[in-house]
C-alpha cells in the first residue's frame, strides 16, 4: 500500500484509478445525488433524506469500479483522501478538467 504524504500526491493515483469513463460517470451521478439528498433534507428539515447521501455516493462509485474499472476503491485504502477526490473530481468534471 502506497503512503501518500499529501492530497496533491494523492490525486493523480485517484484519477488513474478512475480511467474508466462509465466509472467516472457513475461517481458524477452518485455525488450529484448526494447534493440532492442534502439539499431535499436542508429544505424539507428532514433529516429522513440523510441516509441517501452515503448509498448514492458509495453505491454508485462501487458499482462503477466493480464493473467497469474492475479494482478495489481507493476508499479502503485511503478512506479521507478517497473522499476529498471525490469532491475534486466532480468539480474538475464540471470545470471540464476531467472528462465524463
Amino acid at each position: 500500500m502506497s503512503h501518500y504524504t499529501s492530497f496533491r500526491e494523492f490525486y493523480p493515483f485517484y484519477l488513474a484509478e478512475h480511467s474508466n469513463r462509465n466509472c467516472r460517470r457513475l461517481h458524477f451521478i452518485g455525488s450529484a445525488l448526494v447534493l440532492v439528498a442534502l439539499l431535499i433534507a436542508i429544505c424539507a428539515r428532514d433529516a429522513r433524506w440523510l441516509w441517501l447521501a452515503p448509498l448514492f455516493g458509495y453505491g454508485f462509485a462501487w458499482i462503477g469500479h466493480v464493473v467497469f474499472e474492475k479494482n478495489r476503491p481507493a476508499t479502503f485504502r485511503h478512506p479521507f483522501y478517497s473522499f476529498a477526490g471525490d469532491w475534486v473530481m466532480f468539480w474538475d468534471i464540471l470545470r471540464r478538467r476531467v472528462r465524463l
